[in-house]
């Protein structure tokens, strides 16, 4: 059965029990070019855990781009960034739907069959999957909708076409059930800004107007603006969410799933709670993750004793512990206005900063805030260190030439658990933290940039104790960022009319709240924001005060910085140096040599790095050595020039008068790093390569026997004679 609905100005065709039929969910979506098909599946038995056991995948398939997998593996195998990244998405803003109790594990695979390079694939993805989820046997109450918000000319507009998010100044993905929000994901794009000036003259001449050179505009939004694009977001949610209802209520499946009790174990809830509850009190103002397990499994074993607790396991009493823990902080926060540390609402904890701490680094931080502690490493390198992106709706690989990389080893949390690769948490972590930092990269600086996070602690923030070591540890490598960025960390409690906001949430506010609302920006606005929901949804109210109460986080953070800022020691000794210069494009050519051979030579005498463009002649050299690297250009000045005059040679000078083995005596014209010009007869020069004299000491002007050892390319190459 098809269905064709106009929602959001786009056009979305479903078919539904057309494939997959055998999942407990499934549909084929298209919007215009594109092909979607989404599945969800569940097991019949539950687990036994406490936790929603969903998994997301979303895979691009490279046939619908009309191309084969590159490398040796001609089909597509792990997940790429980009494809993690669009998975958490669709997990963040659907797992909120799920009921409590539900413990069954499921998965819901998005595949993308067909791409039209015009096409949102997140925000298509997303309500693909949601109306697939929709219509199984899952209970889930209404559907959800996904929706993008760019921001041209001053205005906002309602999904931007992937040509018109190119010229936008705001990149906004939001999704949500009705009118209440689960997900946000919210990015300011830089560009570049042209200031008119008016220059005036005397004697009542018109005034001129002159345009100077354009300067980048980091483009953050104020807290105003942010609500009004939320607040057309939500709109545009609550139709497609209403539309997504109507239509496809009808074909839910009605197959009751039991659920589990929010309390399993309601004697052992009762008689802990009356016996143990100062006990448990005690054991929240344990700040560490690792400290406080520890002081609830004392209290397990203690109650283990007890003739009571005969007929009772190790793990119903834990999570019977777990649970109360969790009612005493959310209490607490809401009736006293007190956490579990003693700050309060609005409080930010203590912060220090060191910088350059690295002696043979770029550029360093270590950032702590509480007992969360980001190790923040810059490093620069030249453009052949960018990272190339083989996106499905780009014809050609996207080269990202500033990185940030989150790593969160489990020595962090107290925890002895293998370093592996990234998990998706990690690259999530890392795109927020580069989504924060780059509108205040200038776009033309000429190095590549890499920053790395290393989590050494954490307890809470650990993504925004990145921003804010990341926005110095660029400062500490030398990059004139347009601004300090940092980031605060917002958690949200609510129990039917009682809601508290609070400031720099640690972990166990996050773990027991009901929302991680992350904020980034620098004094005049927000750069990055991402909001989760774990159960509901937040409406603009609760949304304004989080984001005026991130506002003043934010920016007593950014003093801090300031002040650290300030002290920063650039060690301009270890930091790379670039050379740039412009050639005749016609002789690139010339410096790549045969195969690449004589580029591979200049490398490797000089230690150096060296890029080069073709259509404009741009040649980049970059080392940590100065010297070396305007030798490397000297070098190649002089092969496009002997390059140059060989070639008019060839064209001007007849060379048939010369033979292999012809002995001449000449002088010797120039002497260039790779070898010695002797004149030979009618104004016309043989090279000895440098490899060949380097062991005497010639000079210009020299008299010395030559034979003639190679003619090629209008080039005349001699040995001396023995």
């Amino acid at each position: 059965m098809q269905y064709e609905i106009q929602i959001n100005k786009n056009i979305e065709i479903f078919d539904i029990d057309k494939v997959a039929k055998q999942a407990s969910g499934a549909v084929l979506m298209r919007q215009g070019k594109s092909v979607i098909l989404a599945t969800v599946t569940r097991e019949e038995k539950p687990v036994e855990e406490d936790f929603l056991p969903l998994t997301v995948q979303y895979i691009e398939k490279a046939y619908a781009a009309g191309k084969i997998p590159g490398g040796y593996v001609k089909r597509e195998t792990k997940p790429s960034d980009a494809e993690t990244l669009t998975a958490r998405i669709i997990d963040r803003s659907l797992r909120p739907l799920f009921p409590k109790g539900y413990a069954y594990p499921t998965q819901i695979v998005v595949m993308v069959l067909s791409v039209d390079p015009q096409t949102d694939l997140q925000v298509m993805s997303l309500n693909a999957a949601s109306v697939a989820l929709y219509l199984s046997d899952i209970p889930i109450k209404a559907p959800v909708c996904g929706v993008r918000i760019g921001r041209i000319d001053g205005n906002f507009i309602l999904n931007p076409t992937n040509e018109e998010l190119k010229k936008s100044t705001l990149d906004l993905y939001v999704s949500g059930v009705k009118d209440e929000l689960l997900m946000i994901e919210m990015r300011a794009l830089p560009s570049d800004e042209f200031a008119m000036i008016e220059i005036k003259f005397p004697d009542d001449q018109p005034p001129i107007q002159i345009v100077p050179e354009n300067t980048q505009a980091m483009n953050e939004l104020n807290e105003d603006e942010t609500l009004e694009a939320l607040s057309l977001a939500q709109k545009a949610i609550l139709e497609g969410s209403s539309i997504y209802e109507k239509t496809f209520t009808k074909h839910k499946k009605n197959n009751p799933v039991e659920l589990k009790n929010e309390i399993e174990y309601p004697e052992i809830f009762t008689f802990v709670e009356n016996n143990f509850y100062n006990d448990i009190k005690q054991a929240i103002n344990q700040m560490a993750k690792s400290e406080r397990a520890s002081e609830l499994n004392k209290i397990a074993k203690e109650i283990l004793k007890l003739e009571i607790a005969k007929e009772w396991d190790e793990d119903s009493i834990l999570d019977t512990l777990n649970k109360i823990k969790r009612n005493i902080i959310r209490s607490q926060i809401l009736n006293e206005g007190k956490r579990a540390d003693g700050r309060g609402l609005k409080e930010v904890r203590p912060i220090s900063i060191e910088t350059n701490i690295l002696p043979n680094a770029h550029g360093s931080c270590l950032f702590t805030r509480g007992q969360t502690q980001a190790l923040v490493v810059a490093t620069l390198g030249g453009d052949n260190d960018a990272q190339m992106i083989d996106l499905l709706n780009e014809k050609n690989p996207v080269s990202e030439r500033f990185m940030v990389n989150y790593n969160f080893p489990g020595f962090s949390v107290g925890e002895a658990s293998p370093i592996k690769a990234p998990s998706r948490r990690e690259l999530g972590h890392g795109n927020l933290g580069k989504r924060a930092l780059y509108p205040s990269v200038p776009q033309d600086y000429p190095y590549v940039i890499r920053l790395v996070s290393e989590i050494l602690e954490s307890n809470g923030s650990s993504s925004m104790a990145t921003v804010c070591g990341g926005s110095l540890a660029l400062r500490a490598a030398g990059v004139p960022s347009l601004d300090l960025i940092a980031g605060v960390a917002m958690g949200l409690i609510f129990e039917n009319d009682q809601f508290a906001v609070l400031t720099d949430i640690m972990g166990l506010e996050d773990h027991d709240g009901d929302m991680d609302f992350k904020v980034a920006g620098s004094k005049k606005g927000i750069t990055a924001l991402q909001m989760d929901i774990k159960l509901g949804g937040i409406d603009q109210e609760k949304l304004k005060i989080a984001l005026y109460q991130a506002k003043e986080g934010r920016l007593h953070i950014l003093d801090i910085m300031e002040k650290a800022a300030k002290e920063i020691i650039v060690n301009e000794e270890i930091l790379p140096k670039i050379e740039l210069f412009n050639i005749d494009p016609s002789k690139i050519v010339d410096i790549i040599g045969q195969g690449g051979k004589t580029i591979k030579e200049i490398i490797e005498k000089f230690n150096v790095s060296i890029d080069l463009d073709r259509d404009k002649g741009e040649v980049k050299i970059s080392g940590c050595n100065n010297e070396q690297i305007m030798a490397a250009k000297d070098y190649i000045k002089n092969i496009t020039n002997s390059q140059k005059n060989h070639k008019k040679f060839s064209k001007d000078k007849n060379l048939s008068d010369f033979e292999l083995g012809q002995e001449f005596e000449g002088v010797v014209k120039k002497i260039t790093q790779f070898g010695a010009f002797v004149e030979l007869k009618n104004n016309i020069d043989g090279l000895i390569h440098h490899s060949k004299i380097k062991h005497l000491n010639i000079k210009e002007q020299d008299i010395l026997r030559v034979k003639v050892s190679e003619i090629k390319n209008g080039k005349i190459s001699v040995d001396l004679c023995e």
